[in-house]
C-alpha cells in the first residue's frame, strides 16, 4: 500500500518549499527523512505559522513522531488517520528506517475492500440496545428471506449512547428484510437497495392512472 508518488522532504528545504508540495500533492502532512531516517511529520498548520524563507531544521520541535509500523495490519493506519486527521501515514521499520507513506486514499479504498462495499448488495442499519445484540438472532432473520450477511459492523456512538449494526447483504431487493425486522420490533434506521414495495406502489400508481384516463 506505499504510495510511490507522495515525496518526501529534507531538513534543509524550506518551508516554502514544503508548502509548495503539499499544494501540488493536496496533502496535508509530509514526512521529513534524512537519508533512510525518519525525522517525524511536519503539518501545513505548523509551516502556516513560520517564515517560509526559513529551513524545517529550524522548527523540529513540530516534527510530528506520528508513524505505523510496515508489518502492522492496515487497520491501525485507518486508526491514526482518524485519531489525527492525516492525509499521509509515514511507515517505518525498527530504528526509525522510513519505508513510505501511505495516503488516506488508499486506506479508504482498501478498508472499502474489506467491507464488502464493492460488492453487489442492500445495506440495513439496525439501533439497539447493546445488551439486545445477538448476531444469531440478525443472521437467522436475514436468512428467512433467502438471503445471507456479507458484512456486519457494529458502532457506538459515545454522543447519543446509540448501538448501530450496519449489514450488508447478498441481494438488493430487501424490502422483504426490512419488514423482517420491523415485525420483530427492531427500529431500522437506515436501508438501501431495490425495494420492492416501491415497485409495487409505482405499479399501483399506474395502474390508477390507466383507470382514472378510461
Amino acid at each position: 500500500m506505499i504510495s510511490a508518488t507522495i515525496p518526501t522532504l529534507n531538513a534543509g528545504d524550506t518551508v516554502f518549499q514544503a508548502m509548495d508540495l503539499m499544494d501540488e500533492f493536496h496533502v496535508m502532512q509530509l514526512p521529513v527523512v534524512a537519508g533512510d531516517k525518519y525525522l517525524g511529520l511536519i503539518f501545513e498548520d505548523d509551516l502556516m505559522n513560520a517564515d517560509e524563507n526559513a529551513l524545517l531544521q529550524s522548527i523540529d520541535s513540530h516534527f510530528s513522531k506520528i508513524a505505523v509500523r510496515a508489518n502492522t495490519h492496515f487497520i491501525e493506519s485507518v486508526q491514526i488517520v482518524n485519531d489525527h486527521n492525516l492525509s499521509v501515514v509515514p511507515v517505518i521499520e525498527k530504528d526509525n528506517e522510513f519505508i513510505g507513506v501511505i495516503s488516506a486514499t488508499d486506506l479508504l479504498r482498501q478498508l472499502g475492500k474489506m467491507t464488502g462495499t464493492n460488492e453487489p448488495g442492500g445495506i440495513i442499519v439496525l439501533e439497539m440496545e447493546q445488551r439486545n445484540f445477538s448476531f444469531s438472532e440478525i443472521s437467522k432473520l436475514v436468512e428467512t428471506n433467502d438471503a445471507q450477511i456479507t458484512q456486519l459492523n457494529t458502532y457506538w456512538d459515545n454522543n447519543t449512547g446509540s448501538f448501530f449494526v450496519t449489514l450488508k447483504v447478498n441481494k438488493f431487493e430487501i424490502s422483504d428484510i426490512v419488514a423482517t425486522f420491523q415485525r420483530y420490533e427492531y427500529q431500522v434506521k437506515y436501508y438501501f437497495g431495490e425495494e420492492l414495495y416501491e415497485n409495487e406502489l409505482r405499479s399501483n400508481y399506474d395502474h390508477l392512472m390507466n383507470y382514472l384516463s378510461i
